[in-house]
């Protein structure tokens, strides 16, 4: 008896405590942020297109394309996750290109990084030996990355431009405004927000 009142005075105070109170009172400094709280979503017309922290496939020469993605088919935010391939790999450099017994294309096959710098210089227009930012032709460890860097968006800027009848220069306009800084001033760097680059292309370019 001396042992069992205190273990129920103690378990109701932490099923108080941590079940009632603590939960409570993060709940409401959650809202004092409701954007980050709710998913940080993104509305466009009243209907929400996506979240500012998963990234999503844009393959239209008109818009800013993501960096590659190894979640499931590619952006699958059920299937998160990188290659887990280390920087020696012969698949990662060379990638898998294999026919199945009827021609068709192996469902296993995957693009190394040379096939992706090569369809990234052809993309936008580059030399077949022009420097090509890392994060254009090297996928996430999540698979869902938001962001590119600033060197990848203004690469890309000159075939977003032509497919809109815009300038660079005003395309230069909207990357920095959707260039996230550095977190604290100090940590990371700074990087572009694909999503939210264009929505603001298909809002009009100012």
């Amino acid at each position: 008896m001396l042992q069992l009142r205190p273990a129920i005075v103690l378990t109701a105070l932490f099923v108080v405590f941590f079940g009632i109170l603590f939960p409570v009172f993060m709940t409401g400094v959650a809202q004092a942020f409701p954007s980050q709280a709710h998913g940080s979503l993104i509305k466009k017309d009243g209907k929400v297109i996506g979240s500012a922290l998963i990234g999503q496939n844009f393959t239209r020469p008109e818009y800013f394309h993501p960096r590659p993605s190894a979640a499931g088919s590619g952006y699958d935010a059920n299937n998160s996750g990188g290659t887990n391939l280390g920087p020696i790999s012969d698949k990662l450099i060379n990638g898998i290109h294999k026919k199945t017994a009827d021609g068709k294309d192996d469902p296993s096959n995957f693009d190394g990084y040379r096939d992706l710098a090569k369809a990234y210089r052809i993309e936008n227009g580059l030399a077949l030996d022009a420097d090509v930012p890392a994060d254009a032709v090297t996928r996430s460890a999540s698979g869902l990355d938001p962001h590119i860097s600033p060197a990848n968006a203004l690469i890309q800027a000159s075939r977003v431009a032509k497919a809109r009848h815009l300038t660079v220069g005003q395309l230069k306009v909207l990357i920095e405004k959707n260039t996230d800084s550095r977190f604290l001033g100090m940590f990371g760097e700074p990087a572009v927000n694909v999503l939210k680059l264009n929505l603001a292309l298909d809002n009009g370019a100012q």
